[in-house]
């Protein structure tokens, strides 16, 4: 839940709709602050009847009028009367002083905010918008200054009115970046471009356009750009235009600039558009060396399983043809200690990280002991209460292993050829994993664990790989129960919540 959501749900007079509206808003709010060169300020009115700040941006390239955030705060009583004006007249309100803050003096604009029903049509004013600049910046007389803040004025405009957030478009990728010192464009209805700020026209140069862009057509500049090219995206016309609220990317001389239309509208027709421009060639390489590593990695973990998989395969083989009972005993435990490794390179290979859900490992490893349990004549209801969460890779395989271990035993020796439970307990906070594998099996021989290949192998496991702790004892019922503790030290920052739905049933 967003921070604007969770104050205006909590202290406001808003409705949902209300702050649907202003949560799609607040994806283009530093472009806000960007183009009017100032602070600019979200307040939702309360039921008390004054303002509470629910977003507060700082502009990229200017100083900012608040040297802390005003986030949750009241409206100052001094401001009052301007921002209910605002909110009355829908039209923008400014101070005919210089407004203080904390010593600091300020030119102070407030604009109302309105949305659009299904309908189409402009909903009452809901809520207001404060920008905040320097009464001593001389920025407005420069020609970019004067540009920005004209941009900034159109669309303070279009949310007075409920045109901006343009209609249609969605809370993704088409939102949001590039930022107006990356670049921008503004054209009229026609796509002449009437400005081009120095940021786009190097970036056109780069990408073989040697005119200068003011003057001309920016629909058929870019279509110099990408003549010859046969699988160009058929909405960059529409975005040069201004014509369509949308973003794609433009492509040539290796280079990729990402282009992003806002559409000016005034009294219900479009007065031209605003295009914000960036140079994303570095982005997009790094992202594809991302993909590739992804890949490469993800193909390791498959072939290892394969390879792991065969392995086991050969060693079931194997133990199937060998005459001693402990020869088909050892090969049979080797068998499945490979395959545990293999199910947590199989879960590495189909994600994007080296993280995995360890509740889907260990349902896998449930299916490795029940087939141990049918090889000894063994009817086991296997029973899982919690969740292991998600845990890194080289967490995992030791986890993974060392369960495989403890689950097998119990169904191999404390349930051999009889019926009986094995209830495994994960519960995990935010300093320790904690997992209980209780059966209802004949208990540990003599009251205590033996020195075995396996124990020996947990006891690696658990305490020398994941520095935790493991104890073997009698349980109440009569079975065995083992206990292990792992800390989980930096677990917990490199992993998230597994999601789950709220009727989600432990799995069995």
């Amino acid at each position: 839940m967003s921070t604007l959501r969770k104050l205006a749900e909590k202290y406001s007079s808003l409705g949902q709709e209300e702050i649907d509206w202003l949560e799609l808003l607040m994806f283009d709010w530093p472009l806000l602050a960007d183009l009017a060169l100032g602070d600019v300020v979200l307040w939702a009115p309360t039921p008390d009847g004054t303002y509470l700040a629910v977003a507060h941006s700082r502009p990229a390239g200017s100083v900012t009028m608040f040297y802390r955030d005003i986030l949750g705060e009241y409206l100052r009583p001094d401001w009052q009367d301007l921002v209910d004006e605002a909110l009355q007249t829908r039209e923008p309100v400014n101070s005919t002083a210089p407004a203080w803050y904390e010593e600091n003096p300020m030119r102070l604009t407030a604009y109302s905010v309105a949305r659009r029903d299904s309908d189409g049509h402009p909903s009452q004013p809901f809520a207001v918008i404060t920008l905040h600049t320097s009464v001593s910046d001389a920025r407005n007389a420069s020609r970019i200054g004067a540009a920005f803040r004209e941009c900034a004025l159109d669309i303070f405009t279009m949310i007075q009115h409920g045109d901006f957030p343009s209609p249609g478009t969605s809370r993704g990728r088409e939102r949001g970046a590039p930022r107006a010192a990356d670049g921008l464009v503004r054209v009229d209805p026609e796509g002449l471009v009437h400005f081009a700020s120095p940021n786009t026209q190097s970036t056109f140069n780069l990408l073989g356009y040697r005119d200068e862009l003011e003057g001309e057509s920016f629909p058929e500049a870019v279509a110099e750009i990408v003549r010859g090219q046969f699988d160009t995206n058929e909405s960059l016309p529409l975005i040069a235009q201004g014509k369509i609220a949308k973003r794609a990317d433009l492509e040539a001389l290796g280079r990729t600039v990402t282009l992003r239309s806002i559409p000016v509208i005034r009294d219900g027709h479009r007065a031209g558009g605003i295009v914000l421009t960036r140079d994303v060639t570095e982005i997009r390489q790094q992202a594809q060396e991302l993909i590739t590593k992804d890949a490469t990695i993800r193909e390791i973990h498959h072939r290892v399983k394969n390879n792991l998989q065969t392995v086991a395969s050969l060693l079931r083989v194997q133990a199937r043809r060998a005459r001693a009972e402990e020869a088909k005993q050892v090969l049979g435990q080797a068998m499945r200690r490979v395959a545990a490794i293999a199910v947590v390179h199989d879960t590495l290979s189909t994600g994007l990280s080296q993280i995995v859900d360890f509740d889907v490992v260990f349902d896998r490893v449930v299916g490795l002991a029940a087939e141990v349990a049918s090889l000894h004549g063994t009817t086991v209801h296997p029973r899982k209460e919690g969740t292991f969460g998600e845990l890194p890779s080289e967490y995992a395989t030791p986890l993974a292993l060392a369960l495989t271990e403890v689950v097998t035993n119990a169904v191999e020796h404390g349930l051999a050829g009889r019926e009986g439970e094995v209830f495994v307990r994960a519960n995990r906070d935010d300093r320790r994993l904690s997992v209980e594998v209780v059966d209802t099996g004949t208990g540990l021989p003599g009251g205590t664990v033996g020195d075995g290949l396996g124990t020996q192998i947990v006891r690696t496991l658990i305490e020398g790989e994941l520095g935790g702790t493991i104890t073997w004892s009698p349980d109440a019922a009569g079975g065995t129960r083992v206990e292990i503790e792992i800390p989980l030290h930096w677990i917990n920052t490199q992993t998230r919540p597994i999601p789950r739905l709220e009727n989600d049933e432990s799995r069995n």
